[in-house]
């Protein structure tokens, strides 16, 4: 392979998401758990069966799908059906990039940990963990024209300003519940090296937005979990299931 066709490559992925349902079908399947089948992205999309074909196969040409095969019933043997084609995110980066990846932000917080750790000899990991809540209060007290005046809306808020950031939430395991998982973590690489460092400072700058949002920020643990971010957001237990969507952020 030409490494120096790479770019190129990359840039032509990436214009693959130019079309609007395409992109809406690919935001789809990376926010799932787990590979979804054709009808199901046809569905979540409002679009025909054969439409959802076309542009799931030609994100999976251009590389940004990956596709595996698989029955959807546990049944086996005779009778069993056919095994169905299903799509997930490709594995690998995009250089441009998808999944989104901050890896600029990480260095500037960590740039700034060391600075200041070397002015006031306090333990860098300490500072850095401080350093990243200050920056999510900020980020998050920049994202709302006003105060939110209830869970729901703050709650909105936060997943908005994360997602801007990368993080992709999502209710966990793609059904209604009390938690909402973080499908990306955009600092991959460090957290795969660092996974420490990398989880308590996504948990500082993602704690540092919801104390933007209180009395009605989201609950925020740091729960690792496989093939997601370290941080789990928890809505109030009075909060409405369907709450990942812009319903009262605004009034």
């Amino acid at each position: 392979m030409d490494a120096t066709n790479l770019p190129q490559r990359d840039a032509a992925r990436i214009g693959a998401l130019a079309d609007p349902v395409r992109h809406r079908l690919y935001q789809f399947v990376c926010s799932q758990p787990a590979p979804v089948s054709r009808d199901q992205a046809a569905a979540a999309v409002g679009i025909p069966h054969h439409q959802a074909k076309f542009h799931l196969d030609r994100l999976t040409a251009q590389g940004l799908l990956d596709i595996e095969y698989a029955r959807l019933t546990n049944r086996s043997g005779p009778g069993a059906g056919r095994t169905a084609k299903l799509y997930r995110r490709a594995t690998r980066d995009i250089a441009v990039s998808l999944p989104q990846r901050e890896y600029e932000l990480a260095g500037r917080l960590m740039a700034a940990a060391i600075a200041r750790s070397a002015e006031t000899g306090e333990p860098v990991v300490e500072v850095l963990n401080r350093v990243a809540r200050e920056f999510g209060h900020a980020i998050g007290a920049t994202a709302a024209d006003r105060p939110p005046i209830d869970a729901a809306a703050a709650l909105w808020v936060a997943l908005s300003v994360l997602r801007k950031y990368g993080y992709e939430p999502r209710t966990a395991d793609g059904e209604i519940a009390g938690e909402i998982e973080l499908a990306n973590c955009p600092f991959h690489a460090l957290a795969q090296a660092q996974t420490e460092l990398a989880c308590n400072m996504n948990h500082a700058l993602i704690t540092g937005v919801a104390d933007t949002l209180a009395p009605h920020g989201p609950d925020v643990r740091l729960q690792p979990g496989p093939g997601r971010c370290c941080v789990v957001l928890r809505r109030p237990p009075s909060e409405p299931a369907n709450s990942l969507h812009p319903r009262t952020a605004a009034r």
